[in-house]
Formats: C-alpha cells, structure tokens, sequence
C-alpha cells in the first residue's frame, strides 16, 4: 500500500521537526516536503501533489489562512491546522476557508502522538473539491415542506417553545457559518451546537460565529436557562444536553467516547424534554455520531433535518441519519436556514 504523502507549513523548524517525527514513526506516513511560509505551501501543493497538509495559521510572507484560501481556489489539498490554542479563532476561521479540521500543536507524547497520527490518516482520505469556499455561497432557493411547515412554531409562551439542536463533525464550522449567517436577529428560538472540535478550541470556535451571526453565540455554561433567539456552543471536554427546567447541563465524558463533544447526548435529551417541540439538524461528518439522537428526536415527534451530500464535506453522519429513516428532510446547507425560519413560525 502506498504511503500517505504529507506537506508540512510552519515557520518554526522546531514545530517541523517535532510533526515530522511523530508521522515518520508510523510506516504508513512520509512527510515529502516542508514549508517555511505560506508561498512555499502553496507551491509544493501544486509541485508534490501531497494527500494532506498540515498548516500553522502565522507565517511570514503568506500566512496560513491566506495559503489556505489560495489552495482550496487552485489545487484542492486535505489541509489540517495545526496550531495554538491561542489562535483557535482564527483556526476556525480557516476551517471555513477550506481547512478539513483543526488541531492544538502536538507534543512529544506518544497517546496525542497517535492520535495525531489517526488524524491525518483519516483527513488524507477525503476528497476535497476545488473553489470550496464557493459551495456555499449562493442564496437559499428553499421551497415549503408541507411536512415541517405544518409543525408547532416556537412561542415563549409557558415554556412551549422550539429548541434547535445541531450535530456536526468534519466540514461543520463550514456549514455552521452558512446556517447561522444567514438566521434573521429575531430568529426566536433557542440553538444547541454540538461541534466535534479538539479540546480547547470550542471558545474560539464561539467567537468566530458571534462574529459572523445577527444572534447571540456563547459557549454553554452549566445551569444557564435557555433563552429566545441564543446560540449555545458546548464545549469539547464535556457534553451539551438540557434538562426539565429549560437549562443547560454539561455531562462528563464517559469512557470510550470517542467524539467530543457527542452529538447523540444533545440530540437525545432535546427529544427527551422537549418531544415535538424539538427540532435535530444533522450536518456533514464522519461516523455516525448523533444518527441515534436524531432518531430520537423524530420518535418523539419533532422535527428533524439533514445536510444533503452535495454540500457536505463528508457525507458520513447525515447519510447514515438518512439511511435510517430519521429525517423528514435533507436540504443543501444553504437552504436549512430559510426551513429553520418556517419551523420557528417566520414564515415568508
């Protein structure tokens, strides 16, 4: 079997040195070229046709985000971000760019050592396409579904209120950005987000979508009461669900979970408390994470929706969603916000 071809951009030789050593130890990988700026990135994509690059975000000369746009425009690459914490905004930023996923510096330690390594060899076998950024960018042309428009508007009359709760995986700061871009400032329900992203990377991922949203976007605190027209982001060491009394709790992580946060807890208890009241959005991602959740969602009578495969950078999770009977409807990301509007009542 061949091996995973990788480019490394950073302008640290250190950073490179300590990436090329934690892939080289797996016989599968080999690093074939390194990139001290964001120009050399772009041009060994063109010249090494790598299966996946990995990106620091500031470089001289071309920073990672631009690199990342150039890329995507001219000779589509797997692209992981690999950076600080400290840049976890921007990182999400660049995940909406094009970027596949984006991750803390590793460190010499061989469990984040293998998990890196995981990483890129799930990331290098996804087919990325050409101009990306322009997949979502065309306005919603969404036509009534007679089976969502007919359901229960939100009211915040005595706690009858719709509750939005999203799943999303790889390709999901992408989507998200689409979705929640385009939601009116009186949009008049609560939304749940429970995003796969790596441990400490949820708050920028929050503040990149405050920026871009006409809502209010925060990360989920423990206890908080949901309000109208709010934006909850779970973070990734633990778990978004919400309880009987209209709050936010943050489960612990149980052993062997694999995604984080798990969609399927959100999913699961917004059926839970919420019944038909609920409404579960499946967006793009590997696995199959929140399929069961949005089962749930649909059993107890709620509203279910799902990313179509077209606009998906993997069409993992929604497919098997799909797959199962458990969404009433499968809409182009670009066309999910105009379906949410109708299912809150704001119908055109």
């Amino acid at each position: 079997m061949a091996k995973i071809r990788v480019v490394l951009a950073d302008d640290s030789s250190f950073a490179r040195s300590l990436l090329r050593s934690l892939l080289e130890n797996d016989g599968g990988i080999e690093v074939v070229g390194e990139a001290k700026n964001g120009a050399e990135a772009v041009r060994l994509a063109v010249e090494l046709k790598p299966d996946l690059i990995t990106m620091d975000l500031e470089m001289p000369v071309m920073g990672g985000m631009a690199a990342i746009a150039e890329i995507m425009a001219t000779r589509a690459v797997p692209i992981l971000v690999v950076s600080s914490m400290a840049d976890a905004q921007q990182a999400c930023a660049a995940v909406a760019h094009g970027a596949l996923e984006a991750i803390n510096k590793p460190e010499l330690d061989p469990a984040v050592g293998a998990a890196f390594i995981a990483k890129v060899k799930m990331l290098a076998t996804i087919r990325v396409i050409t101009h990306i950024r322009s997949r979502f960018s065309e306005k919603p042309q969404a036509t009534p579904s007679p089976s969502l428009s007919a359901a229960m508007p939100c009211s915040n009359n005595d706690n009858l209120f719709r509750v939005f709760a999203i799943a999303a995986s790889t390709g999901g700061p992408q989507a998200l950005a689409t979705i929640l871009g385009q939601l009116p400032a009186n949009f008049p329900c609560p939304l749940l987000i429970s995003q796969h992203i790596a441990d400490g990377f949820a708050p920028g991922m929050a503040e990149w979508l405050a920026s871009i949203c006409k809502l209010p976007v925060h990360l989920a605190r423990e206890g908080e009461q949901l309000m109208p027209g709010s934006v909850y982001v779970s973070p990734s060491e633990v778990n978004l669900a919400v309880t009987r009394s209209h709050r936010i709790t943050l489960a612990q992580r149980l052993s062997g979970e694999i995604h984080h946060p798990t969609c399927d807890v959100l999913l699961a208890s917004v059926a839970a408390v919420y019944g038909r009241q609920g409404v579960g959005i499946i967006l793009t991602g590997m696995g199959s994470d929140g399929a069961m959740g949005i089962a749930k969602i649909r059993h107890a009578g709620g509203a279910t929706l799902a990313q179509d495969e077209a606009s998906s950078v993997i069409f993992g999770m929604n497919k098997i969603a799909i797959e199962r009977g458990a969404v009433q409807q499968v809409l182009p990301a670009d066309e999910i916000p105009q379906a949410m509007c109708r299912l809150a009542g704001q119908v055109e």
